[in-house]
């Protein structure tokens, strides 16, 4: 009995191997048929993100941190807080100096106030004494007294003006420090600053961190793209912004728009010594087209990076997209609700195209063109 059950194991793999080997032969033959007209070009490629490190500014040890791996994170929302007793601690010491500085600028205007009014005085007795000069009705020791009252008292104003000054500046220098320290503070509480997924979480409470320590790296879905790498003579007529469409394996009946936002100034796969044509035949160039906002926003909770695909690009505005690069993702599929554990990822198609409001597929899968590398 157990010989036929190993026996009919078997027969179903056997069978299963002829069928998947036939299924690839025909869609091998349904690829040849899909010819790109001149003027577009194509490339494999894969969806990528840039990566954004959520690192401390200063040194200290880890409070909490609020996000976990694959959590869809908003602009301005709290990843991470850092321990900051001390620097509490620190703050409400200099906002006592801040209060004394300014008690301090009080008091040297109030001293300037009594230097005038003592000038003012010491002024008008000078002035009684000229008037007694002229009419020789005071003796020169008085008239010289009375001059130099008034001239003690002219000094003793510009010295508490001085004062004030320093009072005053020693006040905005405990002010700046106050907000200095609470910029300081405000610095521990770690947020986003982009619209993502959290890939890595590298830290976790109570760990002391240098200043520069990362504790988060998310992946910015807000700027998606896709890596395709051209022939040098087909990167050559390329342009930025040119016009571009992007084909994913797990969605292959349906083809995004994008833009041509980047070209490689430097070939890649180029041998060191280039002397022959069949040599630079080799040359291949790194192309980026990027996706629009308006494709990737509405299924921002199922966009994931690392998907292959195709990209396409025109090289010639002329020429019109062929059939299978017009049918557009489907923007009206409800999104799903954000319970991945896992930074990996779908892209803003549906995983199942059948059974999107677009309806079912009608064209066939968009393979790779001839000759397009990796």
């Amino acid at each position: 009995m157990k010989s036929n059950i190993l026996h009919n194991l078997v027969r179903l793999l056997l069978v299963g191997a002829v069928a998947f080997l036939g299924w690839a032969a025909w869609q091998r033959q349904e690829r040849a048929k899909i010819k790109l007209p001149a003027g577009i070009v194509g490339g494999n490629g894969r969806i990528e993100a840039v990566q954004v490190d959520i690192a401390t500014k200063y040194s200290g040890r880890i409070d909490q941190v609020l996000a976990k791996e694959g959590k869809l994170v908003a602009p301005d929302e709290v990843l991470c807080v850092m321990d900051s007793i001390e620097m509490q601690a620190d703050l409400q010491k200099s906002k006592a100096q801040q209060l004394k500085a300014a008690e301090d600028v009080e008091r040297a205007a109030a001293e300037v106030v009594q230097k005038e009014a003592t000038y003012t005085l010491q002024e008008k007795s000078f002035a009684r004494a000229e008037t007694l000069k002229r009419n020789k009705a005071i003796a020169d020791q008085d008239y010289d007294e009375a001059r130099a009252r008034r001239d003690s008292s002219q000094a003793a104003v510009n010295v508490a003006k001085a004062g004030l000054r320093s009072a005053e500046q020693a006040h905005l220098a405990a002010e700046a420090e106050v907000k200095r320290q609470e910029a300081q503070i405000t610095d521990m509480t770690l947020k986003s600053p982009v619209q993502g997924r959290v890939l890595y979480r590298l830290a976790e409470p109570g760990m002391v961190l240098g200043s520069g320590g990362k504790v988060l790296t998310v992946l910015d879905l807000s700027d998606i793209y896709m890596e395709i790498f051209l022939p040098s003579q087909e990167a050559a007529k390329l342009r930025l912004g040119s016009d571009a469409r992007f084909v994913l394996d797990v969605a292959p009946t349906y083809a995004g728009r994008a833009k041509v936002s980047f070209i490689s100034p430097e070939a890649q796969f180029t041998p060191k010594q280039v002397e022959t044509r069949s040599e630079r035949d080799k040359l291949m160039f790194r192309v980026k087209l990027q996706l629009p906002a308006e494709v990737i926003l509405p299924h921002i909770d199922r966009v994931k990076t690392g998907l292959r695909g195709v990209g396409y690009v025109r090289l010639d505005e002329s020429v019109d997209w062929p059939e299978f690069l017009q049918k557009r993702f489907p923007l009206d599929v409800q999104p799903a609700a954000d319970t991945s554990a896992t930074p990996a990822a779908e892209t803003a198609a549906p995983s199942d195209p059948a059974k999107s409001p677009a309806g079912p597929a009608a064209t066939p899968s968009t393979p790779a063109p001839t000759g397009a590398q990796p």
